[in-house]
């Protein structure tokens, strides 16, 4: 299927490793340049700038996105770049395993902030800082990574809060017909258990995924490119969990 991208620009946070790498390729097979940050503490920019740079054109900038100023300074680098964004992809966030994760009561205040900010925060302000350009060019997708977390009870209260007000966040937008008449359409995804570097899960939790392992990033992305194609453009505020049957709720 040819999902129409050749040509979009795509804005990915995170964009260094596991799920937003994986997103970074498949929209650049896809034909999008892309603008990609991370913060670079742990893993390779520039090893991954080289390997999307084999098909399309590629910046990369190194920068924590905690504040609304580093927000600022890569809007404005991929505008310089490219001109225009036509994808914002909020991948950046993080915090699940922050804090004290058994006596939730002993997580000072700062976790929980922090953790609202790396995942909530920094949607906002991305998608508030892009808006008037897509509505200008009439078109804009935006595609958030939550957490299966976010659409139900688990893990540790300060990172479902935090991706629970994202899934929210963006489906406040796609309600709003400002937007929506303007060609800009705004999804979510809630990733479960994904196998990327550094992530170990234990056997018991992949017994109980019913494909029996966990997901790959690639999977991941696959439904992002799809989100982001003109075949999409009647999807606006859904969220979608890609777990492998491993969630409850209806």
């Amino acid at each position: 299927m040819d999902l129409n991208l050749k040509g979009k620009v795509a804005l990915v946070t995170g964009g260094s490793h596991g799920i937003g790498l994986a997103i970074c390729n498949t929209l650049a097979q896809e034909g999008c340049n892309i603008f990609f940050c991370s913060r670079g503490k742990r893993y390779s920019i520039l090893g991954a700038h080289d390997g999307i740079r084999q098909f399309t054109d590629v910046r990369a900038m190194e920068i924590d996105v905690s504040t609304e100023g580093a927000v600022d300074t890569v809007v404005r680098g991929a505008i310089q770049a490219f001109g225009h964004v036509d994808i914002l992809v909020n991948n950046v966030g993080g915090g699940s395993s922050w804090g004290n994760i058994i006596k939730w009561e002993d997580t000072p205040t700062s976790v929980w902030q922090e953790v609202m900010t790396h995942n909530y925060m920094t949607t906002a302000w991305f998608i508030g800082k892009l808006l008037s350009s897509m509505i200008k060019n009439k078109f804009g997708r935006v595609v958030s990574i939550s957490s299966l977390y976010g659409k139900e009870s688990g893990g540790t209260p300060w990172f479902a809060g935090a991706k629970s007000a994202q899934v929210a966040l963006m489906k406040n937008y796609s309600r709003n017909p400002r937007y929506a008449e303007n060609g800009i359409t705004f999804n979510t995804i809630c990733p479960g258990f994904i196998d990327i570097q550094d992530k170990t899960f234990v056997k018991s939790a992949e017994d109980k995924i019913p494909v029996g392992r966990p997901g790959r990033p690639e999977e991941i992305a696959s439904a992002v490119a799809f989100l982001c194609s003109e075949q999409a453009s009647y999807i606006n505020g859904a969220t979608i969990v890609i777990d492998g049957g491993f969630s409850k709720s209806i």
